[in-house]
C-alpha cells in the first residue's frame, strides 16, 4: 500500500448534506496534486452521526473513523490518529477547498522555516452583515498571526504540541494554532498564511440565523461568559453541536 504524503482530515457530525460538495472540491485538487492522487489520503472522523454521513464519505472512497467523544477536538484527534500522512490538514465538512491546496500545503512545508499554516477562507456569499463580521474578525487574526480555512502541519509537529485539546468545546482550533505557532518561536520557525489558495467557507449560520446574528447575538453570549457559565455552555452545545 502507497504510503499517502498528506492526510486531510475532516471531523464530521450530521453532514450528509454539505460533505458531498466538500468531497468534490477535495477530489480536483487531489487531480492537481504534483504528487498525485494517492499521495493526498482522505479520512472523515465521524464524530456519532445519526444520518449518513458515513456512507457518504465511504462511497467517495473515504477512510472513515469514528469517533465516540462528541467534543470536536476528539474528532480531529481521532480522524489525526486514523490516518498514515506525514503531513496533517484539517477542514471543516461544510467548507470548501481550493483546487491548488495541496500543492500549497506542499510548497509551504517544502521550506525548513514553516512550521505550518493555514490557506484562510473567503465566503460562499456575500451581504453586509457578513461582510462586517468577516472584516471585525481580521484585526484578530492579523493580531494573532494565525488564520483558519485549511490548517495544515507535520505529523511530528502536531504530536510534539499534543494535537488538539478536548478539553475546549469550542476554540480548540484557536488554542492548537497558537499552541504550533509557540512551537515554531521556540525553533526560529514562522506560521505561515498560504496566498492564493483560500478555502471557501460556509454561510450555514447566517442563512439559518440571519446575515446580522452574529453581531446581534454577541451580547448575551459576552452577559452569559461573565454571569452564567451553564447557559453559556448550553448555548455552545445548541448553536455548534445540536444545529443540524
Amino acid at each position: 500500500m502507497t504510503q499517502p504524503r498528506i492526510a486531510l482530515v475532516i471531523p464530521a457530525y450530521n453532514e450528509e448534506k454539505y460533505l458531498p460538495r466538500l468531497l468534490a472540491s477535495v477530489a480536483a485538487a487531489r487531480a492537481r496534486y504534483r504528487h498525485g492522487i494517492d499521495a493526498v489520503e482522505v479520512v472523515v472522523a465521524d464524530n456519532g452521526s445519526s444520518d449518513s454521513t458515513a456512507e457518504v464519505a465511504r462511497s467517495r472512497g473515504c477512510l472513515v473513523a469514528s469517533v465516540a467523544k462528541r467534543v470536536i477536538a476528539a474528532s480531529r484527534n481521532g480522524g489525526a490518529q486514523a490516518s498514515r500522512g506525514e503531513i496533517l490538514a484539517f477542514v471543516d465538512a461544510d467548507s470548501q477547498i481550493h483546487p491548488e491546496t495541496f500543492n500549497a500545503i506542499e510548497a509551504s512545508l517544502a521550506d525548513s522555516r514553516v512550521i505550518g499554516g493555514a490557506t484562510g477562507v473567503t465566503m460562499e456569499r456575500w451581504s453586509m452583515g457578513i461582510g462586517l463580521v468577516y472584516l471585525l474578525m481580521l484585526p484578530m487574526v492579523k493580531t494573532m498571526g494565525v488564520d483558519t480555512g485549511v490548517v495544515f502541519c507535520r505529523r511530528a509537529d502536531f504530536e510534539e504540541v499534543g494535537g488538539y485539546d478536548e478539553k475546549l468545546l469550542i476554540a480548540e482550533d484557536v488554542k492548537f494554532l497558537l499552541d504550533l505557532k509557540r512551537l515554531g518561536r521556540r525553533r526560529g520557525l514562522r506560521f505561515e498564511r498560504i496566498r492564493g489558495a483560500k478555502a471557501i467557507a460556509s454561510t450555514r449560520k447566517f442563512d439559518r440565523h440571519g446575515d446580522w446574528h452574529y453581531l446581534t447575538g454577541m451580547f448575551g453570549v459576552a452577559w452569559a461568559f461573565f454571569f452564567s457559565r451553564r447557559r453559556l455552555d448550553r448555548w455552545i452545545r445548541t448553536y455548534w453541536y445540536e444545529d443540524r
